[in-house]
């Protein structure tokens, strides 16, 4: 739309011809001496710039300025940032695959419990074992703890310690580590088979048949404290001098004798030093016996100066 703006002119002093009058000359100006050129906008003029401005720009109809989103810089998202987002998503996704994988190894029934093995066990049989595991079947293996094992097997009094380990896709491997009887306990017509703890693991009515001491008076009529002195003395020793006795016996806790099949008396002492004193005692039992000077006593109650007699 052209504009409706009209230039005017003043003129300065020194501007005009020679003359001083005549029709042709402009009325002198109080300026510097130089023609101006003015301009003005009347309220007309102000209402169509308006109306052109918005028709350029129908988006911003009160004619203000424009500083929209068409004009805001954007910047790249730093590298850092970015690959700590990645790294994020990844492990995030890695979890919960893994998640997955737990739970479906956990609860499927291709890990199922079928075959029960057993190893260690010389009083126990297998199946007796295998017997009290029965409730374990079914169950998959990842579900099943060494504590759950230990707690089936505590009626069997023979064990005194059990590791599972599971044999993927259905197997349970059971090892026992059994009590080992140290002596027999007199009890009536019968004899009880005894570990160092005093624990009963068996019975039976023929004492010759197994190779163990036999405790004078029985669980029953010794004090405890003289039971477990025996018992712990016993059991310090090796087996092939364990199978060469026949009974042991204590008057007090540190007046322990074990008598040997061969009719040699063994001073013990107390329970104190009980390995050093197996040892020097098992040397002692391998010394050659000499026919015209045969050994009656063996006296290990002071290990380290040992007397023989």
């Amino acid at each position: 739309m052209p504009s409706t703006r009209r230039p005017t002119y003043r003129g300065g002093s020194g501007t005009s011809g020679s003359g001083t009058g005549g029709s042709g000359s402009r009325p002198p100006s109080a300026g510097t001496g130089t023609d101006v050129i003015s301009a003005s906008k009347t309220a007309t003029d102000t209402a169509a710039d308006t109306a052109v401005g918005r028709s350029r720009n129908p988006q911003n109809p009160q004619g203000t300025p424009d500083n929209g989103p068409g004009k805001v810089l954007s910047f790249p998202e730093p590298k850092g940032k970015r690959r700590r987002r990645i790294l994020l998503s990844t492990i995030g996704i890695v979890a919960v695959l893994m998640a997955g994988i737990v739970a479906a190894a956990v609860y499927s029934p291709v890990l199922a419990l079928r075959t029960v093995t057993v190893e260690g066990t010389k009083m126990l049989h297998p199946d007796q074992v295998q017997a009290a595991l029965a409730p374990l079947q079914g169950k998959p293996l990842p579900q099943i703890s060494e504590e759950e094992v230990t707690a089936l097997l505590q009626p069997l009094v023979q064990v005194k310690d059990v590791t599972a380990k599971a044999l993927p896709p259905a197997t349970l491997q059971v090892h026992v580590t059994e009590r080992i009887p140290v002596a027999l306990v007199k009890q009536g017509k019968t004899f009880q088979l005894v570990d160092v703890d005093g624990v009963q693991l068996s019975t039976t009515a023929d004492a010759a048949s197994v190779s163990l001491p036999v405790i004078d008076g029985g669980s029953g009529t010794l004090p405890k404290d003289l039971f477990q002195a025996i018992t712990a003395v016993l059991g310090a020793l090796p087996a092939d001098v364990l199978a060469r006795l026949s009974n042991a016996s204590a008057a007090s806790a540190d007046a322990v004798e074990l008598k040997l099949v061969d009719g040699q008396t063994i001073v013990w002492g107390n329970a104190g030093e009980k390995e050093l004193k197996a040892r020097v005692l098992s040397a002692l039992l391998k010394v050659p016996a000499d026919p015209k000077n045969p050994v009656k006593v063996y006296d290990v109650s002071v290990p380290r100066h040992p007397v023989t007699r």
